[in-house]
């Protein structure tokens, strides 16, 4: 089954355009990007030059956070967290590539509030894959995708970063 992938550089463009309309709401002058690893590291460092952000790229690593380390047990190549700015009163954009679940998102959440209280976090996703399994939704969204069930996403990189399919084994 071929699948049609977005071009990841137009998902950026059109990401870094909604992120500006939503600062421009909020009137958010200097917000702080915190990626998650892995893609969503690779997003925010390609958001930042978009953006013509002026506080560093922070990154989080969520694998202590997660929820499902009975079922799916740690992932082999776990990376530190680096923040290196105060998070407290700011606004954060936290940064994923793909949200389906939430639940990598949930867990970022636990993970971000170890280095500061914010105040106020946004949610920036290159594509959201459905099938939410918590109430969360980005603020800032590339495009929605629709993929069939047994089929996952995954952004490849970092230069250049493109999206791969993966078929769920049956």
């Amino acid at each position: 089954m071929s699948t049609e992938l977005p071009d990841v550089a137009t998902l950026l463009d059109s990401l870094a355009t909604s992120l500006n309309a939503e600062f421009e709401r909020r009137d958010i002058g200097s917000p702080i990007l915190v990626g998650i690893h892995t893609g969503g590291v690779w997003v925010a460092e390609a958001l930042h030059e978009r953006l013509a952000a002026r506080s560093p790229v922070a990154t989080l690593e969520v694998a202590f956070h997660r929820d499902d380390h009975a079922t799916s047990g740690l992932k082999a190549s776990v990376q530190s967290s680096d923040v290196p700015i105060s998070l407290d009163g700011r606004t954060v954009v936290l940064i994923d590539d793909v949200i389906q679940t939430g639940r990598t998102i949930r867990a970022a959440l636990n993970a971000l509030f170890d280095y500061g209280r914010p105040g106020r976090v946004l949610l920036a996703v290159l594509a959201d894959r459905g099938g939410r399994e918590l109430p969360i939704q980005p603020d800032a969204l590339g495009e929605q995708l629709e993929l069939p069930t047994v089929q996952r996403i995954k952004l490849r990189g970092p230069h250049p970063l493109h999206f791969t399919v993966e078929e769920d084994a049956p």
